[in-house]
C-alpha cells in the first residue's frame, strides 16, 4: 500500500511574515499574540489588510502549535477608520471586484469563528471601528476610552458588516437599534455595564491581563481548553449562519445603488474615525 502524502499546516515563521504588514505576531508557550498595526502603528483601516485578515484566521487556526490566541491593536488606538478607502464610490466597483468584497467580508468573521478552535482573548487598546474582532472572541477586555462605534448609519449605510450582529446578540435587539441609529459612544465603562467586556483596564495594564487570562486557560488540560471553546463559541455560530449573509448582503446592495457615495458622509465624521471627538 502506497503511503499517504499529508499536506500539513503552515508554519508560524511563515505566516507570521506573510500577514506582517498587517499583523505582528508574537508566540510564547502555545500563546499566539495578534496585533492590527499599520507601519509599526495603531492600524489604519485598508482593504489589503481586510483580505489578509480572513487568511491569516485560517493559517492560525490550522497551527497546532497555537493554543490560546489574543487580538489586540498597537498604540493608543483599536482600529482608525479611514474615509479615502471609498474614494471610488462602490456602485462603480467593477462586477467581479463587488462580489469578492462580499466574499470577503463573510469570510473575515467566519473564519475568526469557524477555524479557530482555540480559546480567544480580545483586548481592545482604544478607540476605533470594528470592535466585532474583538467582541466575537470568548473573553473581552478594553481600556476606559474605547470606543464601540458602528458609523455605518450616520454614514448612509445599512450596517450589516458586522458590527451591529454583535450588538444584537450582546446587549439586545432594542438597545443595538439604538445605538445603530444614534452613532452614539459606548466607552468601556458603558461596555462594561451592558455586558460588552468583562474587564476595564488602563492601556499599559490591558496586554500584561490578556497574556494572565491566557496562561491561565492554558493550566486546563488541551481536550478541554479546545472543547470548551467549542461550547463558547458555538452561539456565534449559530448568529453568523442565521444573520450575516442576511446583513451584509442588504448592506451592499444598498451600497451598489448609492449614486452620491458614502466618502464626504465619512469625512463630517472623521473625528469620530480618527479616534477624536468621542463625546
Amino acid at each position: 500500500m502506497t503511503e499517504r502524502r499529508m499536506i500539513g499546516p503552515t508554519k508560524f515563521d511563515e505566516y507570521s511574515v506573510k500577514y506582517k504588514d498587517f499583523l505582528l505576531m508574537t508566540r510564547r508557550d502555545g500563546i499566539i499574540e495578534v496585533r492590527l498595526h499599520t507601519d509599526g502603528g495603531p492600524y489604519k483601516h485598508s482593504w489589503e489588510a481586510h483580505t489578509a485578515w480572513s487568511h491569516a484566521w485560517s493559517d492560525i487556526g490550522r497551527d497546532p502549535e497555537n493554543e490560546v490566541m489574543i487580538i489586540s491593536g498597537t498604540g493608543d488606538k483599536w482600529v482608525i477608520g479611514d474615509p479615502d478607502v471609498w474614494n471610488t464610490k462602490f456602485m462603480d466597483w467593477p462586477k467581479q471586484k463587488k462580489l469578492e468584497q462580499y466574499h470577503e467580508s463573510l469570510r473575515l468573521l467566519e473564519n475568526l469563528i469557524f477555524c479557530i478552535d482555540i480559546p480567544t482573548i480580545g483586548a481592545i487598546n482604544g478607540p476605533g471601528t470594528h470592535c466585532e474582532l474583538a467582541t466575537l472572541c470568548d473573553i473581552t477586555i478594553c481600556t476606559e476610552d474605547a470606543d464601540f462605534f458602528d458609523p455605518h448609519y450616520l454614514g448612509g449605510t445599512p450596517p450589516g458588516d458586522g458590527m451591529l450582529l454583535t450588538l444584537q446578540n450582546m446587549i439586545g435587539f432594542k438597545k443595538a437599534a439604538y445605538y445603530a441609529y444614534t452613532g452614539k459612544n459606548i466607552n468601556g465603562q458603558t461596555a462594561l455595564d451592558l455586558g460588552i467586556v468583562s474587564e476595564v483596564l488602563p492601556r499599559e495594564k490591558l496586554l500584561p491581563r490578556a497574556w494572565e487570562l491566557a496562561e491561565m486557560i492554558m493550566q486546563a488540560p488541551r481536550s478541554t481548553r479546545h472543547l470548551s471553546h467549542s461550547i463558547i463559541s458555538r452561539p456565534w455560530k449559530q448568529a453568523l449562519v442565521s444573520d450575516q449573509g442576511f446583513q451584509l448582503a442588504h448592506q451592499m446592495y444598498d451600497m451598489a445603488i448609492d449614486e452620491e457615495g458614502a466618502l464626504e458622509r465619512l469625512k463630517k465624521m472623521q473625528g469620530r474615525l480618527m479616534g477624536k471627538d468621542v463625546q
